[in-house]
């Protein structure tokens, strides 16, 4: 086929058919996870009316469709990757047509390569048996995630497919495992989770049922975007239903991207919260998509800690502390179980979040190329070379209506403030509080310019939270910083 006909097809393509065909598979998926449960409780139920050889082999019967089951709904999810990968990269490369046809039609050409490998993969998988694999040299919770990767890449694909289907409790947190398998593990336990939330819901009183009402509402928030057809594909790689909730969702499979931004929330952050945060990282996602088509990026909302609900939890590092090496590890993990050329990993810390992502940082080998903190608290650190980041991958901002700054002022800071208010009684609390502060709860101000950090501007009227609005310099700025051509 001639270039020239290569671009036709590429401008008449539409990657909303490949999100269907994707979509599809995924409600496939869903249909075949309600059957399995029905079949759970028939095996359940037979054990209890009936006895004998007879009531066994019965019992063995429904569990074994119930297995078939399970293995199906995992091909289904592999096909629904591949085919939402392949719709992103269209997109993308149709984007590009405008600027460099060239370049498009490379990018489409690799990605119909790569979908097309998937799709035969997936072909001879759904032929090969199911088995167990070895059990010697399974790795556990202290296994590095390079060795995970290892191990898992050296099982056959039954092997994999017989884990995913049989022990996906214990893979759905193990990092190093690639992000399109964790994603399958994760899914497999959605319908347990909910049951779960819904008897504990049933048997507790007052706030705690509150409480875990909130948590079954983020819940269903949480499988909506998973079953959505709007948007990139949503990766669900950790799921955790207790105390408010946690999760770990990434947009567009980290494990192939070229860039990948982790995000890191603050404040009240929890699983009913989820929507909002998630959205937040999405748009630096899609400004990156628009400013660079040449490269893939996947945004990861990290909610797996537990963040402070009130300004007396706000005012301790316990919980960053608590937090940082499990984002360590995660980080590792995404390192480990990236296929192909290292993606760039940056990381992105919201408020407290910013204290989360400082000691992770500061305690060295932080996978991670850059990272970037907004609207801080303070970091931790006195300085950006306490961090140990490559050089000029320190970034901060703060916007001037940005309370945090005002309304998380050290100790030694504040007497300072009133000092020099106390001295202008008419315009002395303005210059003294109306602008940013050097020496906050948690170190000096990483958007001071004695920290160290890349500076970069925001709009004034942001306030805490309007970083992420469109059209905002400092939107522009951090999908620049996730691609690696900020300046």
């Amino acid at each position: 086929m001639t270039t020239a006909a290569v671009h036709a097809r590429l401008r008449v393509t539409d990657p909303a058919r490949w999100r269907a065909l994707a979509l599809s598979w995924r409600r496939w998926a869903a249909l075949a996870g309600r059957l399995a449960a029905e079949f759970g409780t028939r095996v359940a139920a037979v054990g209890g009316v009936w006895r004998g050889a007879a009531s066994m082999a019965a019992a063995h019967r429904l569990g074994e469709l119930r297995r078939r089951l399970t293995l199906f709904r995992l091909h289904c999810w592999l096909a629904d990757q591949a085919a939402s990968e392949f719709a992103a990269a269209l997109a993308r490369a149709r984007a590009l047509l405008g600027q460099d046809r060239a370049a498009a039609l490379a990018l489409a050409a690799r990605a119909d390569a790569e979908a097309t490998d998937r799709l035969i993969r997936l072909a001879e998988a759904m032929q090969t048996p199911a088995q167990p694999p070895p059990a010697a040299g399974r790795p556990d919770c202290t296994t590095p995630p390079a060795d995970v990767r290892r191990w898992w890449s050296a099982l056959a694909a039954g092997e994999r497919n017989w884990l995913l289907a049989t022990e996906a409790v214990w893979l759905s947190g193990l990092d190093g495992l690639p992000a399109a398998d964790r994603d399958i593990a994760n899914r497999l336990l959605l319908d347990d989770r909910r049951a779960e939330l819904d008897r504990a819901i049933a048997a507790a009183t007052g706030r705690d049922r509150d409480r875990l009402r909130e948590v079954r509402d983020g819940l269903a928030t949480l499988s909506d975007r998973l079953t959505d057809e709007n948007g990139p594909r949503a990766y669900l790689l950790s799921l955790d239903i207790g105390e408010e909730g946690r999760a770990v969702v990434a947009l567009g499979d980290p494990g192939r991207a070229t860039n990948v931004l982790t995000h890191v929330p603050g404040m009240t952050a929890d699983l009913a919260s989820f929507g909002g945060e998630l959205a937040r990282a999405e748009r630096v996602a899609e400004r990156a998509a628009e400013l660079s088509p040449r490269s893939s990026t996947s945004a990861v909302l990290w909610l797996d800690y537990d963040a402070p609900d009130f300004v007396g939890e706000a005012a301790s590092a316990r919980r960053a502390e608590a937090a940082a090496p499990a984002l360590r590890q995660f980080q590792e993990g995404l390192r480990a179980g990236h296929e192909g050329p290292p993606a760039r990993q940056v990381v992105l810390g919201h408020s407290y979040g910013s204290l989360v992502v400082g000691r992770a940082a500061a305690a060295g080998g932080f996978a991670a190329d850059g990272v970037v903190f907004v609207g801080s608290p303070g970091v931790g650190a006195g300085s950006a070379r306490e961090l140990r980041m490559p050089d000029g991958e320190v970034w901060s901002t703060t916007a001037r209506s940005d309370v945090v700054q005002y309304a998380a002022v050290a100790p030694g800071g504040l007497v300072r403030d009133l000092v020099v208010a106390g001295g202008a009684p008419v315009t002395g609390p303005w210059l003294a509080f109306g602008r940013p502060e050097r020496d906050l709860w948690f170190g000096t101000n990483p958007s001071d310019p004695g920290f160290g950090a890349r500076v970069f501007a925001s709009d004034p009227a942001s306030g805490h939270v309007g970083y992420w609005e469109r059209g905002t310099p400092s939107l522009d700025t951090m999908a620049a910083i996730t691609l690696g051509t900020a300046r």
